[in-house]
């Protein structure tokens, strides 16, 4: 079918891209390199090792030193344990069962550890992830395969209008305000498709959690809960499990608590009735193992078969610890109420085989759209959330992405089936002088801000929105790299914020003290920021409470105060990355009680949204000149 064939063509790009990156990345990188890239971790100490399922071992390791610095080695992901004594021979490829903190498990095709293991230092690199993008190549395919057959992929796709069957008795929960109950009792009427529209800030995170909690008090039936990222993952999964439904976490938590950790699978099984006779089976299993290696290299024949035997024993044991650890996994997934699980992580060995009468994806404005068929191909209804105004999904090809493959599921389905979306029109986040602008352009002045938050402010007199122009004030913004900078106007800012910080100061004690982010589009403007506030003294008493980051990186999060830093400044009105306005949506939404935007209006004016966002600030008395701060 045309449709997939298009979405296997984007896919296909977008691999080759990200593939391309990776080698980029790791080809000529040396293990410093790689390890400050977030792809190894190196040195490591190995604490332990195990039998797992089949003939895999499971090593157990940690890594001993640059415990801070932030690495993309996930459960699921493949990787390879190497020794530096000679990497590119010395070097075993597996598949990471479990990470957490600064330890990890990998389970190697293997029996047992190679000699190299104990010579010179060892370290893991990740691999590239071909897993991700078989598993939704294969989705696709199959939904291809399907689509005649199956009437959810027809109105998926927009060829087929979907259908409701209104409830005898609404949903009423008066702890939710109406459009939640609105967006609650379109998802209980729906028989195959309904959107939640949530702009920020206005509770969807609390409206699916009820309405999950309503489709399982109506038919009784497992339901599956997905999102493309673990941090939505982990939310969704403890807020359910605080309104008491028996969740199964497949994949292991990115936030690690004790909450979390109790409602993975590996953790139920432990907790099982059944498990003794497995540890006494999987012990003696080790034992016959460990016989087996007492024989080295320099044996004869008969030590050869003695070998042999024993490790034919032992894998013997471990098939019925395989069976025995089956027989509990099938009744701990059986007792599951909502299995959550990353998109990808739907398909994982547990629980691929499930079919489910509803799926919820979260955050489906931030999913590519392959990634989503994984889950819907196991569903009857599937009921989408997230905000299509908000953060596009990460892409690597530039190709792909202007061929549609940044265009979401999401957003097709709220064009192709407006009748399906509510929108959740009240925000218990910004003050409505701060949310107006965006409730204008992105969401057709339908957001409302709660009575609790329309007109709070950080003191009585405070103004809660400021854009300070820098025209004319000689800022230019410079290019390192591939990331804009602009050094004059990061100094100008945190001049700026050091001068807030301090009128605070007599307002607020230490601990009671409001929260701030500093937000650029450039990673570049970020560095400098950053380095501003370490040399900052006057700040660093308040450093806990100042965040500096990307946008993309508050996506999902809010500060009592946000500064952006629009950086830009040229004579061609040049603005690149500003241009996406979704993501000015997001920078400017994060603020609770003040929004401070800094950027230079000749630049920017050029521009439809930032013209218009200019006019606002007149119109609300929020407009200033930087000269009027020349003397800070």
């Amino acid at each position: 079918m045309d449709y997939f064939k298009k979405q296997l063509d984007l896919l296909k790009t977008e691999r080759a891209a990200d593939r391309q990156a990776y080698k980029e990345m790791t080809s000529n990188s040396s293990v410093t390199e790689r390890r400050a890239n977030g792809l190894t971790w190196y040195p490591i100490a190995i604490k332990g090792t195990e039998m797992g399922r089949g003939d895999y071992l499971i090593v157990e390791a940690e890594r001993t030193t640059h415990t801070e610095v932030p690495h993309q080695l996930r459960f699921g992901s493949s990787a390879v344990l190497f020794s530096n004594h000679d990497p590119q021979h010395d070097r075993l490829e597996g598949t990471i069962s479990y990470q957490s903190g600064n330890k990890l498990k990998i389970t190697l095709l293997t029996d047992e550890l190679p000699e190299w293991a104990h010579n010179g230092k060892l370290g893991i690199d990740l691999l590239f992830d071909e897993n991700s993008y078989e598993e939704m190549e294969q989705a696709l395919k199959q939904a291809s395969t399907l689509y005649e057959k199956v009437p959810l992929i027809q109105i998926l796709t927009g060829d087929r209008k979907p259908t409701f069957e209104i409830p005898v008795s609404p949903y009423v929960n008066n702890q939710l305000n109406i459009s939640q109950q609105a967006a609650i009792n379109n998802i209980l009427a729906a028989n195959d498709i309904a959107i939640v529209h949530g702009p920020p800030g206005t509770g969807k995170t609390t409206t699916l959690v009820q309405a999950i909690k309503s489709v399982w008090q109506l038919n009784q039936q497992q339901i599956l809960v997905v999102a493309p990222s673990n941090t939505a993952v982990d939310l969704l999964s403890e807020k359910l499990s605080e309104q008491g439904m028996n969740v199964l976490r497949v994949g292991n938590p990115a936030k690690v608590s004790e909450r979390l950790m109790s409602l993975t699978l590996d953790s139920k099984v432990a907790g099982h009735t059944n498990l003794k006779e497995i540890k006494r089976l999987r012990k003696q299993a080790n034992e016959f193992r460990d016989m087996a290696h007492k024989y080295k290299r320099n044996f004869g024949k008969a030590e050869r078969e003695q070998r042999k035997a024993l490790f034919e024993e032992a894998r013997k044991i471990m098939r019925e610890v395989s069976n025995a650890e089956q027989y509990i996994m099938n009744d701990v997934i059986s007792k599951a109420q909502v299995i959550t699980a990353t998109l990808v992580g739907s398909n994982h060995y547990t629980v691929r085989e499930l079919e489910y009468n509803t799926v919820f994806i979260d955050e489906a404005g931030q999913a590519l759209e392959p990634a989503c068929w994984i889950p819907i191909l196991k569903a009857k209804k599937v009921i989408l959330a997230g905000d299509h105004q908000q953060l596009p999904p990460t892409i690597k090809s530039e190709e792909a992405a202007r061929n549609g493959l940044s265009t979401t599921l999401l957003e097709k389905n709220v064009v192709h089936h407006p009748e399906t979306v509510t929108l959740l029109e009240e925000q218990y986040r910004m003050h409505e002088t701060i949310m107006g602008y965006s409730a204008k352009i992105f969401y057709q002045n339908k957001l409302k801000a709660h009575q609790s938050v329309a007109r709070h402010l950080l003191f009585e007199t405070d103004i809660p929105l400021s854009f300070i122009d820098t025209a004319g004030c000689g800022f230019e913004e410079k290019l390192e790299g591939t990331s804009t900078s602009n050094p004059e106007e990061a100094a100008f800012l945190l001049k700026h914020l050091t001068q807030l910080v301090v009128s605070l100061g007599t307002q607020y004690t230490p601990e009671k003290f409001p929260t701030i982010a500093v937000v650029s589009p450039y990673k570049q403007q970020v560095v400098i920021l950053k380095e501003l506030l370490e040399h900052a003294p006057i700040l660093q008493p308040y450093t806990s409470k100042i965040s500096i980051n990307t946008i993309d990186s508050f996506q999902g999060q809010e500060r009592d105060i946000v500064y952006i830093s629009l950086t830009r400044s040229n004579s061609e009105n040049k603005i690149g990355f500003l241009s996406d306005i979704r993501r000015m949506n997001v920078a400017m939404t994060r603020a609770r009680k003040k929004l401070i935007v800094i950027g230079d209006s000749s630049t920017l004016s050029g521009f439809d949204f930032y013209a218009g966002f200019i006019s606002y600030a007149e119109e609300q008395q929020a407009y200033i000149s930087a000269w009027e701060f020349m003397d800070l």
